[in-house]
């Protein structure tokens, strides 16, 4: 376990690179407008479907 942990700590150091600022803050907006976007199209999803079973249970029990 000592040894998998002295790896990774060396795998952080030498082989990873971290995005500049600019590159991260890009990212982001782009995860954010997708977030939205996605939150906005589950949204209506359940609201369609929220709809339908209502209409559905209202012609069963009348």
């Amino acid at each position: 376990m000592l040894t998998y942990i002295k790896e990774s700590v060396e795998e952080l150091r030498n082989n990873i690179t971290l995005p500049s600022r600019s590159e991260s803050s890009n990212l982001m907006v782009i995860v954010a407008v997708f977030s939205i976007l996605f939150a906005l199209a589950t949204w209506g999803v359940d609201t369609v479907f929220s709809n339908v079973i209502k209409v559905y249970f209202d012609y069963v029990l009348n």
